[in-house]
């Protein structure tokens, strides 16, 4: 049974479930937005009855993570998501760990993996490689890919703080059934997730990641250095599996076809048929024979 535990950080109270055999390579698993760990739960047991042990973090501003003070920015940038996991595998006394996420999880597996390779046995990432190219952020993408992006420009203006704010649950139901159209979730799946948004400090770290991306605002003045080494697009040199669901109507599948030249270690793209944004949760036994594959070498 998984065990709800905690452990501080120098700015966080993080929040986690811990399941399996305490010795061996732990897998980190790292959720996106707007998602939670419940989304794990399938891979997880899966992964458990393979000896694995798994730890699932809430990120920043989901569920009982919490900020250790009020001073500190809710920023939601890249840079913070990747120290955030940095700073868990620290405070676990994790010397190494498999890392494996997807959206906001998948880039702080990235971040880590290419920024402190040493403390990684293997990749995870969904979608393909996560690191956000923000100096480059004002160049346009193809309009088909503008349109998906229509929630990025909304949480730019007030109104669509507000919606966030009063509609939060709404809101992510709707983009759970735009980004995986194939996925037959019922209220019961979405509900399970659904509490960890009203962590009082969701909006903003959400307001924050999508306004940080595109160079809008300002991020976290401690970040500063880790954001310079991501803006040049770092090489990750870790073994990695690259999923990507065929069904993705917000990161098509199309988009992850050159991502290999970030990679410098062994390097493998599989693409799931019928499964969309959440891998995890949708194709659970496909995600945990990734995680499974580096635990066989």
């Amino acid at each position: 049974m998984a065990e709800l535990s905690r452990v501080k950080t120098s700015l966080l109270d993080v929040a986690y479930e811990q399941s399996g055999p305490a010795n061996g390579v732990p897998a980190i698993l790292l959720h996106g937005f707007p998602y939670d760990i419940r989304g794990y739960d399938d891979a997880v047991a899966l992964l458990n009855a393979a000896g694995i042990r798994t730890i699932v973090p809430y990120l920043r501003g989901y569920g009982p993570t919490r900020f250790l003070t009020d001073a500190t920015l809710r920023s939601g940038q890249q840079a913070a998501l990747g120290q955030d996991l940095l700073d868990l595998i620290d405070a676990l006394r994790i010397e190494k760990a498999v890392l494996a996420g997807y959206d906001w999880g998948g880039r702080a597996a990235c971040v880590v993996s290419a920024l402190w390779p040493e403390r990684v046995h293997g990749l995870v990432s969904c979608t393909g490689y996560n690191i956000q190219d923000i100096p480059n952020s004002a160049r346009p993408a193809d309009p088909a890919q503008e349109a998906r992006m229509w929630y990025v420009w909304y949480f730019h203006t007030e109104r669509g703080r507000n919606g966030l704010t009063q509609n939060r649950a709404a809101l992510a139901k709707l983009l759970w059934k735009m980004w995986s159209p194939s996925w037959a979730f019922d209220d019961a799946t979405f509900d399970r997730s659904a509490d960890a948004f009203d962590n009082d400090e969701f909006v903003d770290v959400v307001i924050h990641s999508y306004t940080h991306r595109t160079g809008s605002v300002a991020g976290d003045e401690r970040y500063a250095a880790i954001e310079a080494q991501l803006a040049a697009q770092p090489a990750i040199d870790v073994p990695t599996i690259v999923l990507h669901g065929a069904d993705d109507n917000v990161t098509p599948v199309g988009g992850s076809e050159n991502h290999g030249r970030h990679f410098t270690a062994d390097y493998q793209r599989r693409v799931l048929p019928g499964v969309g944004h959440n891998a995890p949760q949708e194709s659970p036994k496909a995600f945990a024979e990734a995680v499974m594959a580096f635990y066989r070498k």
